[in-house]
């Protein structure tokens, strides 16, 4: 089996991720400071974070001979190889053709763009991005497509390529 980890961040997405920190160091500021009305926003964003760190971004996406295991710290998902019609690696002006119009439904700018993308020409695409600029499509037959960002992109369709 071999594992690529979710690719690094691109500009954009880390900028976005360190603002949305600030929220919560914010808050913690001014709990320190002695304004106690704070906890409750504190503890809430830090849930929502804690929620995304664990159940909404992936770390990895191992390939094995029959399958791909996703995996996230709290919870893996098996994708079997045998229902993944193609796999080509695509960019951004690329996805918006073949999509068209998106909105995100789940998570996004923290730390990348978790859950679902829909779209007004492929309907709902499984999403687990940390870049804007190189993405993996993944075809699945009748189910849904995926849209990934797995480290090495052209090794991980190769691979995909290969049984």
């Amino acid at each position: 089996m071999r594992t690529y980890r979710l690719a690094p961040m691109t500009a954009d997405l880390r900028i976005a991720s360190v603002i949305m920190l600030c929220l919560p160091a914010a808050f913690l500021v001014a709990v320190l400071a002695g304004h106690r009305l704070m906890w409750g926003p504190l503890v809430f964003i830090g849930g929502i974070y804690a929620w995304i760190w664990l159940l909404f971004r992936p770390t990895s996406f191992d390939v094995g001979r029959d399958e791909i295991e996703v995996v996230w710290p709290l919870k893996r998902r098996v994708i079997a190889r045998g229902g993944i019609t193609s796999a080509r690696i695509v960019d951004a002006k690329e996805l918006k053709r073949e999509v068209g119009w998106g909105a995100r439904v789940g998570a996004g700018g923290l730390w990348g763009g978790f859950g679902w993308l829909w779209t007004t020409r492929r309907g709902i695409v499984q999403m687990y991005i940390s870049r804007t600029d190189r993405f993996v499509w993944l075809e699945r037959g009748a189910e849904r497509p995926w849209l990934i960002t797995p480290e090495c992109p052209e090794e991980f369709v190769r691979e995909l390529g290969s049984r």
